[in-house]
Formats: C-alpha cells, sequence, structure tokens
C-alpha cells in the first residue's frame, strides 16, 4: 500500500492513526461482549475504518454526515461521548432512542449525523434533501452519505443519485463495496466492472478510492470536499474494501473463499499504516503502546458509566407521547371578508398564504412549476416564489418523499404534491418507515406534508382514483386530514403546514371544481383532530369525510324527515372520537359512510370503539356503509355501482327501521 505520494503532516498522519485505531480498539471490545451476551448484535466495520475516518475527517462539523451500521468511525471522529454511544447499544436511556432502536439506527442533531434505517435507500434520498437545504441557505456545505453494493441495486439508489445530478446537489455518494450483500457476493449482484460506473447514466462525476489507504482517502475526500464547497455538484465515489467479519457477527464468514479473506487481510488498512509510520519513524513502539493503553482506558471507563446504568423502565405515558412532536395549536381566526370560491381554490389560496408566511417553505412535485400541476393549484406560483422554492420533480416519488424529510431535518419546511394519491405506493416506504417513526426513534420530527389529491366519481379508473387514507391511519407517527369543504380545506392545510409532524393531505379531486363556499380572504387556522358537526337531529349519528359528506347531505335533503346528527370527520389522524361518543349516546344508532372499500378501513375502527365505549347506549348494531371489494373501475356505470353513494340510502333507512 503506496503511502509515500501523500504529502500531509506527520500531526495530521497521527492523527488519523489515532482516529482509526479507536473504533477497531472498541469493535474488539464489542466482539468480546457480544460473545458474553452483553451486547444483541453487532455488524462489524473492522478492515473499512479507513473510509469512515477519511471521510468524516475531512469534512467541517457542521455539515451532515449519514453513515451506515459498518461506520463506527464516523460516529467517534465527531467526539460522540463513548458512554451514550454503548448505552445506545444496550437499550438504555443514556442512549439516543431511549431503547427504542438499536445499533446506529439513530440521528444526532447535535453532531450533525443523520442515522440509518434497515431499509438503507431512503438516505439516499435524505441527504439530497439536505443538500438542497444547504443550497437554500447559501451555505458551502457538503453532505456525505454511505451506503453498500448491494443498497446500488434499489430504486432508491438510482432515483437519489438521479434527482442530485439534475438539481446539482452537494452530495457524496459513497459507496462502500466489501464485496458481498450479506452472503450475495457482487458477482451476483451487479454486471458493470465497477460500481462508479452507474453514476455516469446521470452525468454525475465518478471515482474509485482504495477504501483501505487512509491517506487516500482522506487526502482525495479533503479536495472533493473544498471542491464542492466552491462548485456544488454530486459525486459518486466509490470505496474498494472488504467486509472481515460477517453481515452482522452471528452469520459468520462460511461462504467467503479463504483465499479472498487471506487477500484482504494482507490489506488491513490499521496494520498497514502502522507499519509505515514506524517505517517513517512518525511512531515509536513506546509511543504506540501509549496510545493504546489511553484509549483503552477510556473504552474501559466508559463501559463501566453503561453497564451501571439502570436497565430502561417502562413508560407507557411516555412512549404514547413520544410518537409526535408537541405541537401548540395556535388559532388564527379569519376575519370577515370572504369570497365564494372552489374548493381547488381554497388550497391554491391557503398553499400561497403559508409559502408567504414560511420563508424556508419549499413545495415538491411532478409538474408544479411553470404548469402548474395537473389541478392548476399552484399556477403562478414560480412567478411569486422562484423555482427554488417551487421545484419540478423527475418522477420518482420515493427519493422525493426523502428529500422532504431531509429538508425537514436540515430546518426547512417541505410540502410535497404526490399527483395523484393513488401513486404514493411509490414512496410508501419512507412515508410509512422515516417519516412516521423519526419522532419517536430519535425526537427527529418530519416537518412535511404530502398532499394527496383522490377519489373517484371522475372516470379516471384504477389508478388515479384510490381514496387511500386507511394506508396511513394504521402507522403511528402520520397524521391524516380528509376535508370535505373548501373552508375546512384552506384552514386545515394551514395548520397542517405549521404542524411539525409529518401530514397526509387529502383533497378528493370530484370535489376540487364541484363544491364552492364562502371561505374568508386572508390566512386562518382550524385544529387538527377537531369535527365538524353539520347537522343536529335526536334520530340516527351519521360519520363520514370527504366526498361521503356530501352524499349524505344529499341524501338528507331527499329525506327531509329525518333528524340526524352528521359528523364530517376532517381530521382522521388525529380522530375526534369524543365527539361521535357523545352523539351515540344521544341518538343510539350509528351509520358510517367511507369511501374507500369496507374491509381495514377507518369506518371499521370507529365502529370498533363505539361498540366498546359506548355499547350499553345503543339500540341497533353499528353499520357501515363502503364502496365495492374491488378496484375501482373506469366505465361511469360500473364506477356508480362501485361506489358506495349508491347503497347509502338503502342502508341508512334500514339501520333507522330497525
Amino acid at each position: 500500500m503506496d503511502y509515500s505520494k501523500y504529502d500531509l503532516s506527520n500531526e495530521v498522519k497521527l492523527s488519523l492513526y489515532k482516529s482509526m485505531l479507536k473504533p477497531r480498539l472498541i469493535e474488539e471490545k464489542m466482539l468480546i461482549l457480544f460473545r458474553q451476551g452483553k451486547i444483541s448484535k453487532w455488524f462489524s466495520g473492522i478492515g473499512q475504518e479507513a473510509i469512515s475516518i477519511g471521510v468524516a475527517t475531512a469534512m467541517n462539523t457542521e455539515e451532515y454526515i449519514l453513515p451506515m451500521h459498518r461506520n463506527l468511525a464516523v460516529f467517534t471522529t465527531r467526539n460522540i461521548p463513548l458512554n451514550r454511544l454503548f448505552s445506545q447499544w444496550q437499550g438504555k436511556a443514556n442512549g439516543f432512542t431511549n431503547g427504542r432502536d438499536r445499533s446506529f439506527h439513530f440521528g444526532t442533531q447535535e453532531y450533525n449525523i443523520v442515522g440509518m434505517i434497515s431499509h438503507l435507500g431512503p438516505q439516499l434520498g435524505v441527504a439530497d434533501g439536505i443538500a438542497l437545504a444547504s443550497l437554500l441557505k447559501k451555505q458551502k456545505h457538503v453532505t456525505a452519505v454511505f451506503t453498500g453494493e448491494g443498497a446500488t441495486s434499489e430504486g432508491d439508489f438510482h432515483e437519489a443519485l438521479n434527482v442530485a445530478a439534475v438539481w446539482d446537489l452537494p452530495v457524496i455518494f459513497c459507496i462502500e463495496n466489501n464485496g458481498y450483500g450479506l452472503s450475495t457476493p457482487i458477482s451476483e449482484q451487479f454486471k458493470c466492472k465497477h460500481l462508479a460506473d452507474k453514476g455516469k447514466g446521470y452525468g454525475m462525476e465518478s471515482i474509485i478510492i482504495d477504501g483501505n489507504n487512509i491517506l487516500e482517502v482522506y487526502t482525495k475526500i479533503d479536495a472533493l470536499c473544498k471542491s464542492i464547497r466552491k462548485k456544488p455538484r454530486p459525486v459518486l465515489v466509490e470505496f474498494k474494501t472488504f467486509r472481515m467479519h460477517g453481515h452482522e457477527e452471528a452469520s459468520g464468514t462460511k461462504y467467503v473463499p479463504q483465499a479472498l479473506m487471506d487477500h484482504w487481510a494482507a490489506k488491513d488498512p490499521l496494520e498497514n499504516y502502522l507499519e509505515y509510520l514506524h517505517k517513517e519513524n512518525i511512531l515509536s513502539e513506546a509511543e504506540e503502546v501509549a496510545i493504546k493503553k489511553e484509549i483503552i482506558h477510556e473504552i474501559n471507563d466508559n463501559l463501566k458509566l453503561a453497564f451501571a446504568e439502570n436497565e430502561i423502565e417502562v413508560d407507557l405515558t411516555k412512549e404514547l407521547n413520544s410518537v409526535y412532536k408537541d405541537v401548540e395549536y395556535k388559532e388564527v381566526k379569519p376575519n370577515s371578508t370572504t369570497k365564494n370560491i372552489r374548493l381547488v381554490d381554497a388550497i391554491s389560496n391557503g398553499l400561497r398564504q403559508s409559502m408567504e408566511k414560511h420563508k424556508n417553505l419549499v413545495i415538491l412535485g411532478q409538474d408544479i412549476a411553470e404548469y402548474g400541476g395537473v389541478f392548476k393549484i399552484t399556477d403562478g406560483f414560480i412567478d411569486t416564489f422562484g423555482k427554488e422554492r417551487v421545484r419540478n420533480t423527475p418522477i420518482c416519488e420515493s427519493a422525493i418523499v426523502s428529500a422532504a424529510m431531509g429538508l425537514s431535518i436540515n430546518g426547512m419546511k417541505a410540502i410535497m404534491e404526490m399527483q395523484f394519491a393513488d401513486f404514493v405506493s411509490s414512496g410508501f416506504n419512507p412515508i410509512v418507515n422515516y417519516l412516521a417513526k423519526s419522532y419517536y426513534r430519535w425526537a427527529e420530527n418530519a416537518d412535511v406534508v404530502i398532499r394527496m389529491p383522490c377519489g373517484g366519481g371522475v372516470a379516471a379508473g384504477p389508478f388515479h382514483s384510490q381514496t387511500n387514507e386507511a394506508w396511513f391511519t394504521k402507522t403511528p407517527g402520520l397524521k391524516v386530514v380528509y376535508p370535505a369543504f373548501p373552508y375546512d380545506a384552506k384552514g386545515l392545510l394551514a395548520t397542517s403546514i405549521n404542524d411539525p409532524n409529518p401530514v397526509l393531505f387529502f383533497e378528493h379531486k370530484a370535489l376540487y371544481r364541484s363544491i364552492r363556499q364562502d371561505v374568508p380572504r386572508e390566512y386562518y387556522t382550524l385544529p387538527l383532530g377537531k369535527a365538524s358537526i353539520l347537522k343536529e337531529g335526536k334520530d340516527i349519528t351519521i360519520v363520514s369525510y370527504g366526498a361521503g359528506v356530501h352524499w349524505v347531505l344529499e341524501t338528507l335533503e331527499n329525506h327531509n324527515e329525518i333528524l340526524a346528527d352528521l359528523i364530517d370527520l376532517r381530521s382522521l389522524q388525529p380522530l375526534d372520537i369524543e365527539t361521535v361518543y357523545t352523539s351515540v349516546r344521544k341518538t343510539g344508532k350509528l351509520i358510517i359512510l367511507q369511501e374507500d372499500s369496507l374491509f381495514g378501513g377507518i369506518a371499521s375502527d370507529i365502529s370498533a370503539m363505539v361498540m366498546e365505549n359506548c355499547f350499553e347506549f345503543l339500540d341497533a348494531p353499528v353499520k357501515r356503509v363502503a364502496s365495492l371489494e374491488t378496484p375501482i373501475p373506469f366505465a361511469k356505470n360500473l364506477e356508480d355501482n362501485y361506489l358506495a353513494k349508491g347503497s347509502f340510502e338503502d342502508a341508512l333507512l334500514g339501520l333507522l327501521a330497525y
């Protein structure tokens, strides 16, 4: 291994050695503790330390790094207290996740580190968002994100590279090519000669670095960082290295040929570098021993602190209160000046006023800039706010959801327009596994609103007509809003944008231009989790939301004899179930109408909760009405037959007659 061509001071060379030695000694200790059953799992980075050290040392401390589970050296180079790392691995309260996640599945704003999730790919898009925020804030920062050779096959990898290239984002994509994805060799993972070749298809600079040569890694990444700070752009870096232990320690390495293990053992980054330091008289054996003793004492002292810490105590209230970031609702009352507008206009107006209010708010979406979005909600926005804040995106929902999360991490607010709610399936993973779980895991909120144009009745067929809110009401950590009227839509959208938690904001396409209402011209807010009582009566309680509310109103207009409490939920998570309980205790009968198909929908949960909490007040079984258990068909007569609108009246009259 050639170290001679790198012109660095002896002080820097010694510092790199110390930085590389510490994680190696920690790992050796952790492997002992793992075999003793004192830690539950371990992902070894032995043999790969030079990569983490070189990258982390080359970067400024205020720049974000997104490491993986083999990048212990990133955490130690950023000088995270070892007792906190050890507590994290033992699932104790002094760690970073309060025992809610393990290993390196955490981040810390204090050290500008954003940890991984097991799905790997989304963190690449998160790096895009962090880098975009840096650009928008005029910061000359680099963002570095790590991944392995296995994850380069994931769609998120390709989406993130494409977005970074199109937007000239200052991201270093660090691929640690260590030979195996768990047990699958690289020969069975990709056909190209080098992983760096994958960057070329996106018009991106790509380089290959010997990941076991600490001086090569540090020198080249340092130069790259300085260059990117001057000229923002993404660069793909493939680090050639090897994993000397199993994917995780229990896996073993029996699938690796011994000759290959021997070859890479001879290229050990620490041992070779130590030999070089001795040969050049940069480090004496006595100094080496002294350094080792100092680090070993530091490890042992911090282990004592971690082991002495009590096991984490179960606190139900704390757990339930840690799913969402606390938010104090600030009511902004509407003024008296109103205008009769459509639902689509109310949303557009509310969005524009929030953009004026929040200078750090960015809108992301397909065709939302010059074109104004497929529903023209952002028409004219770029004239007011510019293309930096109203950004057309490539067709890559997953990467854009992740980028929205990255914007939030780096101090921005993000709105993503999902062109049709149906397309959210392509961004499902980062929504339910990243946005929803981050606050619970490591107290990092997702200040993200995802707008969801949804619903049938417009002859759009199976891929443009779903009302898929139940996918998300099931997921703790997400908020779900579904207004039926222009007044509610504008006020609830403003509150959703103010809320620091992730919100799925459903907008029914069939209502966009068919429903009008007098709406205050100025900015105002409405509380999430508060239902609206549209009608009051003693006969029956009717609960619905979205287009279903209008189906109910139409039915009641045809039956003036029915005196009903009509509750428009407006917000599905949080859910105002108390208003439903109060009404049911008065009327004794409940019917719930949803546009979604029946099984697993919000109506099922409301029915169950009422049966559990109001059973003694019921005079009849709770009735659920929903659309057919089929995908949504295209032809009008088939769609009309599918939608619950046609079956609601008979169900209502039947329940009243029970």
